[in-house]
C-alpha cells in the first residue's frame, strides 16, 4: 500500500425524478439525476495522529483521535467521521495501518448558508470515502465506493434510500433500487467490512439511464429547508406499512417507474411526461391520505406553472420544502422564461442545474 501526498475527490448532489419513498421499501425502483454541484474532499498526509477535519460545517478544524476504532472528538461531523471509520475498518480488515489524515471539505450544495435538498450528507459519504481510501492506496470498484459509503450511512441515518450514494457515485440518470437496509445495518454494526463488500445485497441494482431527448430539466427551490429523516419516519410513525394504501402506493409507484424508465430506453419523451405528472399526483394523494406536508404552497405553484406550459412537474424527494423539478419543452426557450418568471413571483427562486457526470478527481 501507498499513501499519495494530496487526493482531490468530489461528488455531486442528487434530485429524485419519479419514486421516493417507495424506494426506501426493498427492492422498489426509482428515478434519480446527479447535478452539477458537488462536495469535494481534500485529503492529504497529516501532522498529528488521528484524522483532522476543516470544513465549512465547523467554525474550527476538529480533531479526531482513534480509540477502539472509532474517531473521537470530531463532534458535528458524524457523516464525515463514519466514513472514515468504515474505510479505516477495511484498511485493518486487510491489515494495514490507517495512517493520520488532513481531511478539508467545501460544499456548493447550499444557498445562503442553507442546504437545498440535493442530497449534501449523501455526496459528503461519497467523497470522502473516495478520497480517503485513494489517499491510502485501496483500489476500489464503483459499486464497492457505494457500499462502504452506504454502511457507513446506515450508522447515521438507518432509514435512508441510499439514492443519494448511487446518484453520488455513479452519476447522470439512474434507475435505483435500495438494498435492504436490516441487512446493511446488520453488516455494518456486526461484520466486517471486507466481508460486507462481498456478500450479497438482497434487493439491491443500479444502472445507467439515457437523458431525455428533447427535455429540459429545470429546477426551483422554494427556500425552506426540509428534512427528509424526519419526513419519512413521520410516515413510518403514522403505522401506515403495510396497510392497504401502503400496498397501492408501492403498487401504482412501481407501474409509473417501470413506465418512465422504458420511456427514457426507448427516447419517448411524451410518455415520460405523462408518468411524472402520475409521480406528482400520487405524492398528492399519500399526502392528502396521511398528512405529512409533502407539498408546499411553493411546491404546488412550481408544478402548476410547469403543467400550464405542457411540462411535468413536482417535488423532488421528501417534499416540505427544499427543491422541485419540472421537465420542459427543450425547444420552447420562451415556455421555460414563462415558467421561471412563475416560479420567480411564487417565491420559488429558479436554480442553474444540469445533469452532472460521476464524482471524479479534480
Amino acid at each position: 500500500m501507498t499513501s499519495r501526498r494530496t487526493v482531490v475527490r468530489r461528488a455531486p448532489g442528487k434530485l429524485f425524478v419519479a419514486g421516493e419513498y417507495a424506494v426506501v421499501e426493498p427492492g422498489h425502483q426509482a428515478i434519480l439525476v446527479a447535478v452539477d454541484r458537488y462536495v469535494t474532499v481534500t485529503v492529504s498526509a497529516g501532522s498529528v495522529p488521528g484524522v483532522v477535519v476543516a470544513s465549512e460545517l465547523t467554525t474550527a478544524p476538529v480533531h479526531g483521535r482513534w480509540l477502539d476504532g472509532r474517531l473521537t472528538g470530531a463532534d458535528g461531523l458524524p457523516h464525515v467521521v463514519s466514513a472514515v471509520e468504515t474505510v479505516a475498518g477495511l484498511l485493518t480488515g486487510r491489515g494495514l495501518p490507517v495512517p493520520p489524515l488532513d481531511l478539508t471539505i467545501a460544499s456548493t450544495l447550499h444557498e445562503d448558508g442553507r442546504k437545498i435538498g440535493l442530497g449534501s450528507s449523501g455526496a459528503v459519504v461519497v467523497a470522502t470515502v473516495d478520497a480517503v481510501a485513494a489517499h491510502c492506496g485501496l483500489c476500489l470498484t464503483r459499486e464497492e465506493r457505494y457500499r462502504l459509503a452506504m454502511l457507513a450511512t446506515a450508522r447515521v441515518e438507518p432509514k435512508g434510500s441510499g439514492g443519494d450514494l448511487a446518484a453520488g457515485t455513479w452519476g447522470g440518470w439512474i434507475a435505483y433500487r435500495a438494498p435492504d437496509r436490516e441487512q446493511v445495518r446488520e453488516l455494518a454494526d456486526r461484520r466486517a467490512v471486507e466481508e460486507a463488500l462481498s456478500v450479497p445485497w438482497p434487493g439491491f441494482s443500479v444502472r445507467g439511464l439515457p437523458s431525455p431527448r428533447g427535455l429540459s430539466l429545470q429546477v426551483g427551490w422554494t427556500g425552506t429547508p426540509a428534512s427528509t429523516p424526519a419526513l419519512v419516519g413521520g410516515l413510518h410513525r403514522r403505522s401506515w406499512r403495510g396497510t392497504p394504501s401502503h400496498r397501492r402506493f408501492l403498487d401504482t409507484t412501481g407501474a409509473f417507474v417501470t413506465a418512465a424508465v422504458t420511456a427514457l430506453d426507448t427516447g419517448d419523451d411524451d410518455a415520460l411526461l405523462q408518468q411524472v405528472r402520475r409521480a406528482r399526483h400520487e405524492l398528492a394523494r399519500l399526502d392528502d391520505e396521511v398528512g405529512l406536508g409533502i407539498f408546499t404552497p411553493r411546491l404546488t405553484a412550481l408544478s402548476d406553472a410547469a403543467e400550464a406550459v405542457g411540462g411535468a412537474a413536482k417535488p423532488s424527494g421528501a417534499g416540505g420544502g427544499d427543491c422541485g423539478i419540472a421537465l420542459l419543452d427543450a425547444a420552447a426557450p420562451d415556455a421555460i422564461a414563462h415558467v421561471r418568471d412563475r416560479w420567480a413571483a411564487a417565491g420559488v427562486r429558479p436554480l442553474p442545474l444540469s445533469p452532472a457526470s460521476e464524482g471524479n478527481e479534480e
